[in-house]
Formats: structure tokens, C-alpha cells, sequence
């Protein structure tokens, strides 16, 4: 299937369990692939054919720098919930959010949970 890809988003949110996650705060990166037929945007040119990334990204963006979750794991459903509901050509999405520095002991590169959802109808 075609797919468009933004690869490594990087925000600052406010997501996390400890207290200091939700005051201090902390960098986030995001992965979307975006599933959809995209034949017809490659013969017409026309961005009505497509999805728009940069709209796509403006709204990661404000899911993660602007609400606030306990677990990544929402952080990410919501962010497909957002697509799904934005762009009705979508016909399903993955989504990557990787905390690179959770303030957990250890030595790691980083912490991250993946999700694939299909529309549904």
C-alpha cells in the first residue's frame, strides 16, 4: 500500500507518570506513516488527492505539545484518532512515539510504543 512517512517529529510535552515529567516536561519524537492510494495525486498533481503533511504534522504537533497524558501509549492513540478524523482518504495509519530520555535507572537508548490502526467503518 502507499504511504506518505514523517519521520522523527521532534516536540516538547508534558506526558509521563512522575511529577516532574508533568512540570519539567521533556522531548518527544513522533513517526507517522500515513496509509492511502496515492496513484491518482501522482497522475493529477493535485494536493486534494493527497493528504497535506504539513497539516498533518500542525496537528501531531499540537496533540503532543499542547495535552497532557500519563502514558505514551494515549499520546499515540490519540494522534491516530486525530488523523483518522481529519483526513477522510486516510485508510490507516502507524504511529511511533519515543521518550529518549525517560527518568528511569538503566542504560538505554530510549523508551518507545508503536501502533497500527485500520479504519474502521
Amino acid at each position: 500500500m502507499d504511504k506518505i512517512i514523517l519521520k522523527q517529529m521532534q516536540f516538547y510535552g508534558y506526558h509521563g507518570l512522575l511529577p516532574e515529567e508533568n512540570t519539567l516536561g521533556q522531548r518527544f519524537n513522533v513517526d507517522a506513516t500515513l496509509y492511502l492510494p496515492l496513484e491518482k495525486a501522482g497522475k493529477s498533481d493535485a494536493m486534494e488527492d493527497s493528504i497535506h503533511y504539513g497539516e498533518a504534522y500542525e496537528k501531531i504537533k499540537h496533540i503532543v505539545e499542547n495535552r497532557r497524558f500519563h502514558l505514551i501509549e494515549a499520546v499515540a492513540e490519540t494522534i491516530a484518532e486525530e488523523l483518522f478524523a481529519s483526513f477522510g482518504s486516510l485508510e490507516a495509519c502507524s504511529v511511533l512515539v519515543t521518550k529518549p530520555d525517560p527518568p528511569i535507572p538503566g542504560h538505554y537508548d530510549s523508551v518507545s510504543v508503536e501502533i497500527y490502526r485500520e479504519r474502521t467503518v
